[in-house]
């Protein structure tokens, strides 16, 4: 294996975990599930725990952290998180390598670029993979779009990006007010329109594909953000799909979709 690729082991509020390869590396983002349900859904995309070389946390809400120590402990996986992360996981038998959100690092055959983003979290940071001619860009849990994220991730060919609710459904929905205000503020989630947004100021240029993700289970739905993709598809060259919480995704080569 050498081209940039990546899958997603499921997406949403009750867990999330990702994983990209490239030359002989292997990363995950994140571990929300189980260690059992982790190995499940990594057996279904042939990809052995054994063989994963690091894992990157973005932040330490638990739908993104709660599986991190123990399924790392168990198979001895270095953790990568940024300095204000690797306080929640503060254990004299747990060691976090610490990272830099303002520098970009090496992990084998895997060039990482961590992106600092606004969300209600200790120091959250999301990141940009790089190997070879090819960028993955992963972007969820953000409440809004800054210039700082545009410049970031102008040069991605592929970008798993956060369709977390819409707005109308969010505010009329179940939700006490105060969840509503969390979740669609500037610390909260990005909405369809933020996210559709984000896409079309990165149009035209050398994004190929968009992996829709986080999609709330009560503040929104798929047939919605397939729509939106859908007519950006249409004005654009640009492949989409959609992840789900309960199911694993193929793999997506970046080279077969550049």
């Amino acid at each position: 294996m050498s081209s940039l690729r990546f899958a997603t082991l499921g997406s949403g509020s009750r867990g999330n975990a990702s994983l990209v390869q490239a030359g002989d590396t292997t990363i995950m983002i994140d571990c929300g599930f189980s260690i059992k349900e982790t190995c499940r859904r990594l057996e279904q995309i042939q990809s052995p725990p054994e063989e994963i070389d690091a894992l990157l946390v973005t932040h330490e809400h638990g739908d993104h952290s709660r599986g991190v120590m123990r399924f790392c402990r168990r198979y001895d996986i270095p953790v990568w998180a940024s300095r204000g992360t690797s306080r929640y996981f503060e254990d004299d038998s747990f060691e976090v390598e610490t990272i830099n959100v303002h520098q970009s690092f090496v992990i084998g055959d895997i060039t990482i670029q961590p992106v600092a983003v606004p969300h209600d979290a200790r120091e959250p940071c999301q990141y940009i993979f790089g190997h070879q001619q090819y960028s993955l860009g992963v972007l969820t849990d953000v409440g809004e779009i800054t210039p700082h994220i545009v410049e970031a991730y102008g040069q991605c060919h592929a970008l798993l990006l956060e369709f977390n609710h819409d707005l109308d459904m969010l505010w009329n929905g179940e939700y006490a007010v105060p969840l509503k205000r969390r979740v669609a503020g500037r610390l909260g989630h990005l909405n369809n329109q933020q996210s559709c947004d984000l896409l079309k100021s990165l149009l035209p240029g050398s994004l190929r594909f968009v992996m829709a993700a986080h999609l709330s289970e009560s503040n929104n739905s798929e047939e919605i953000v397939e729509q939106q993709l859908s007519d950006i598809a249409n004005d654009y060259d640009c492949q989409y799909q959609i992840a789900s919480q309960d199911e694993v995704s193929n793999w997506c080569s970046l080279e077969r979709l550049c």
